[in-house]
């Protein structure tokens, strides 16, 4: 018998929610590279419930996912609550906290801040443009890392610059669709939960950022390589839902290609905080 050939990595992004229902569910785009210059993608699968997913990632047995969820908080938070200063037992104490504790002391330390300084930041969210991740409304980035870090962890993954493993066969990177969908269509909104506000402008801008995807406009240098099916779904998708994860499996692609590069590799800095974790191509 042939020696046994190595699991096929899964290229993906992930569109998550952290109480995802059958009409909201958490959007995995799978793909692969498909040339060096381009990223193909293959599907779109959908999960209902948080078991799913964390089941999903459990049985998957090699993968490179970019994921649109924070994968920690700021240092200035934390220590100012006196919370572990190391990744992994921050991450035990944050996910032993109910999410009305996170509410409770998050809005706590704002409340003794002054106005335009009410949250603390990561060092990534200027370049990246994203969120604080202590918030927790609007969107609720506080509660969607609580709900998917600790699935990451369980699952074995290795997540660059912030928690080792080995073998390193299931990559974590932090993703945010936000940062690519600006540079393709600027500020346009492409999606709304609303149904009111799901106009024939949002579709426009929604071909658009496909049409620069597409062709590779792009400062990571990829094509998407889509379907004429494909393309169909994606812009028919007034929530956004399916294209944030394709902007999210992009941006793993540009990571995986510099998988090799120096420090904690996947393209990201050498100097990132270990504590606060930084967003792939930001």
């Amino acid at each position: 018998m042939g020696a046994t050939q190595p699991a096929p990595v899964v290229l993906f992004g992930c569109d998550f929610s952290s109480a995802p229902t059958a009409r909201k569910p958490i959007v995995v785009a799978t793909g692969e590279p498909a040339s060096d210059d381009a990223v193909a993608l293959h599907g779109l699968q959908r999960f209902a419930t948080l078991e799913a997913w964390s089941r999903w990632l459990h049985a998957t047995p090699a993968w490179v996912g970019g994921f649109d969820f924070p994968f920690s908080l700021p240092r200035e938070l934390v220590e100012h609550l006196g919370w572990p200063l190391h990744f992994e037992p921050l991450i035990a104490h944050y996910a032993a906290l109910t999410r009305a504790e996170i509410r409770e002391t998050f809005a706590a330390f704002c409340a003794a801040r002054p106005v335009g300084g009410k949250f603390a930041h990561r060092a990534t969210d200027g370049p990246a443009g994203s969120s604080p991740s202590m918030k927790w409304v609007n969107p609720p980035v506080a509660f969607m890392l609580h709900a998917g870090v600790p699935p990451l962890l369980a699952a074995g993954a290795h997540l660059p610059g912030l928690r080792a493993a080995r073998p390193v066969d299931r990559v974590a990177l932090e993703a945010y669709p936000g940062l690519l969908a600006r540079e393709l269509v600027g500020r346009r909104s492409y999606k709304s939960d609303d149904l009111a506000k799901q106009t024939p402008e949002r579709r426009d801008a929604r071909a658009e950022l496909l049409a620069a995807l597409e062709a590779g406009r792009t400062r990571l240098g990829l094509r998407l390589v889509l379907s004429a099916g494909q393309r169909r779904e994606l812009l028919d998708d007034p929530r956004g839902d399916d294209l944030d994860a394709v902007l999210c499996l992009v941006q793993a692609a540009w990571g995986l290609r510099r998988a090799d590069s120096a420090g904690p590799g996947y393209g990201l800095p050498t100097d990132i905080d270990p504590l606060e974790g930084w967003i792939v191509s930001a």
